[in-house]
This record gives C-alpha cells, structure tokens and sequence, in this order.
C-alpha cells in the first residue's frame, strides 16, 4: 500500500485557496480514479482507500482535517491502519510559496522550508524522511494573507493546471518510484 497525504484547511471557505493545493491534487487523483465517495473520516482525518492496478495495489489517500498546522497527528493515526513506511511508502503533497505558480518540486525527503504542515508531520514523526511534492504557488505580500488567499482570475487557469501536474507526478511515483517522478517533473515550468 502506498499513502498520498494532500494538505490543506477543511471547508468551503478554504477549498480553492493557495493553501490548499495539495487537498485539490488528492481530490483530482480521487476523480481521475472514479472513486466518488467521501470516503471516511477518521481520528481527525478524511480517508479514502483505492484499489489500483499492479504494481501499485492500494493507495489510501488522506486529508488531515485539523487544519494546516495540526497535520501531523492525523496523518500518524491513518498510518497505524496500515504497514507502510513512512520513508518509502507515504507521499505528503503541499503548497510551496518559495516556487513560483507553474512549477512543482518532488524531493526524497528535506526540510519543511517555512511551512507549518510539512513542520507538524516531521515534529509528530520525529522525522523528515519522506517524500514530498510541493506546488508552486507563489509570494506575494503577507504570508498568511496570500496562501488563504484565492488565486487571481488571471492565475486561476495556471493553478488548475498544476493541480493536474501535481496529480501526474503522484501517479508517476506510484509507478515508478521517486526518481523517475523527480527527473520527470522537477525543473520543468508549467505555462
């Protein structure tokens, strides 16, 4: 079984901010999947389990709901359902104001490079050996203000388009591991 961990804030309100790219690619991933359901939420987190074709198998796809800064411990509580490793087998997905909109980044593992979700998931795991794929969204003015922020009517068509690149490159590293994701996706601008 692999894990795709989309970040984001639960609610309407926040549904097509900045902040919540990765929310946005674990949902496309759910549509492209046919899986229509809502899943289940469970111990702070929304999950959905989907069946896929060899040799990935399984993919459970989780949205902690606790809001950004509190992603941690409802990613640990979907993980004690499962066997995987949080260094092979878990793939966390975020925004990335420090990328400009119309790239993204995969990395093996690293820092959480100012963001307070990835920042939650290592202090809860006591670890930053994962692997993740930031979105590219960009900096502008105030932090807080700019990633709660929707995108602009003229970003609008650019976000939705790296949220299905966002998407390609999970599907990527679930087939082909991080490597092949990486050489793929890493350095090439979406436009």
């Amino acid at each position: 079984m692999k894990v795709i961990c989309g970040l984001g804030n639960p609610g309407e309100r926040y549904r097509l901010t900045r902040h919540n790219m990765g929310f946005r690619v674990v949902d496309l991933l759910a549509d492209r999947w046919s899986q229509t359901g809502a899943g289940r939420l469970k111990d702070g987190a929304a999950l959905l389990e989907v069946p896929r074709p060899e040799p990935v198998g399984r993919v459970l796809l989780v949205k902690p709901m606790r809001y950004m800064n509190r992603s941690g411990a409802p990613l640990r509580a979907a993980l004690r359902q499962t066997e995987v490793e949080l260094e092979t087998d878990v793939l966390v997905v975020s925004d990335d104001i420090d990328l400009p909109l119309g790239r993204v980044r995969l990395r093996r593992s690293g820092s959480a490079g100012g963001h307070n979700g990835l920042r939650d998931i290592i202090s809860t795991f006591g670890s930053n050996e994962f692997a993740r794929l930031r979105v590219g969204v960009g900096r502008a003015g105030e932090v807080v203000d700019h990633v709660l922020a929707t995108f602009a009517p003229d970003e609008r068509e650019l976000a939705d388009e790296m949220v299905a690149v966002g998407a390609d490159a999970v599907e990527r590293w679930l087939s082909e591991g991080v490597e092949a994701a990486m050489s793929a996706f890493n350095g090439v601008d979406v436009e």
